[in-house]
């Protein structure tokens, strides 16, 4: 296979992992300046950048059918496109429970765990544009490394963050909007966790 066929494969996994970034500070501008008003606008904003990212996934897809050799294994090309795609879905479903539980004021708590997610997301983004040099690139491990570090500096919070909820909080209903808010914020860490995973588990099997 040419290295030109090749490079498709990881330049469309860059280009969602990009777009999974944009979605994730798209999401911090939209809760720093928190206007429950203007929420259905913005999670269309969202939304648009979820959509691209279906679009790279379907291309991606198509091609792995019809490519007769690929770079590396057809289940781990379409097991790291869908993780990648999950962390979009993700940081847009966070949106989504804001919308549907009405919110209407934000939690410096929320922001925070937030921070921790976009930091995972640039990450995963970084991971990404090493990948296609997965055979010589040194600089894979480490960043494997600080995502799982990441995740589970994410899990401390979405921790702290339920104990805190559930011990100074008296609305019932916030309650329970706030524990799926944090809920899928968690998840979004734990879906760059999962890219970060298939990408060690790729370059154990090819190396």
């Amino acid at each position: 296979m040419s290295k030109k066929q090749d490079a498709f494969y990881f330049d469309n996994f860059t280009a969602c992992a990009e777009l999974s970034s944009k979605a994730a500070h798209q999401l911090k501008k939209v809760l720093t300046d928190f206007n429950p008003e203007k929420i259905s606008e913005q999670f269309d904003e969202i939304h648009e950048i979820e959509r691209k990212a279906d679009e790279e996934r379907h291309i991606l897809t198509d091609r792995v059918a019809r490519a007769f050799i690929t770079p590396i294994e057809r289940e781990d090309i379409v097991t790291l496109s869908h993780y990648i795609d999950e962390v979009t879905d993700k940081i847009e479903e966070v949106l989504i429970r804001i919308y549907i539980n009405n919110i209407q004021a934000m939690r410096p708590e929320a922001l925070e765990m937030l921070d921790t997610v976009i930091r995972c997301c640039d990450e995963m983004m970084n991971l990404m544009k090493e990948f296609a040099d997965f055979r010589h690139s040194s600089k894979l491990r480490p960043i494997i490394i600080n995502i799982n570090s990441l995740e589970e500096e994410a899990d401390k919070m979405y921790i702290a963050n339920l104990r805190k909820l559930h011990t100074e909080e008296k609305d019932v209903l916030q309650i329970i909007a706030w524990r799926e808010i944090y809920d899928y914020m968690e998840k979004c860490a734990d879906a760059c966790e999962h890219v970060a995973d298939t990408v060690g588990s790729i370059v154990m099997t090819n190396s």
